[in-house]
């Protein structure tokens, strides 16, 4: 781990790795968010054997969530849909949307960030601020 006065740095290891981390007796789930102190979202990368699916369909009270496919592949539900997804697929769930998801022929590897639904105020143009200060690279 790196540490300094404005960050926080972690290495979670292979995406393989996720095999042997658990989330309250379930395996593959690992969140980031008390590892890295986060304030404004929760982060969690997963791992779904292949032809497993999530034993529940579930919704959220105040979270939305986007699930970004890393690798693998198989099919998401949300509220009565089911659709294929992919390494690349980027999926966005409203908080009372139900929703689950099963891995194809292959290990699902996913991240999902969520967030409190209409919390972020400001983006990434809007809140950047380029800095005189110069990286190693940057001659």
């Amino acid at each position: 781990m790196n540490e300094g006065k404005n960050f926080k740095a972690i290495h979670t290891g292979l995406l393989e790795s996720l095999r042997n981390r658990t989330f309250r007796g379930a395996r593959g789930k690992f969140l980031i968010g008390e590892e890295l102190g986060l304030t404004g979202c929760e982060v969690s990368l997963n791992r779904l054997p292949a032809g497993k699916g999530m034993p529940f369909v579930h919704a959220h009270k105040r979270n939305e969530e986007v699930y970004i496919v890393i690798r693998g592949s198989g099919t998401f539900y949300v509220d009565g849909e089911e659709f294929p997804i992919s390494e690349g697929s980027v999926i966005r769930v409203d908080p009372e949307g139900e929703r689950a998801w099963q891995a194809g022929d292959e290990d699902l590897y996913f991240i999902c960030v969520q967030a409190d639904q209409n919390s972020l105020t400001q983006a990434t143009l809007d809140d950047g601020i380029i800095c005189e200060t110069k990286a190693a690279w940057m001659k």
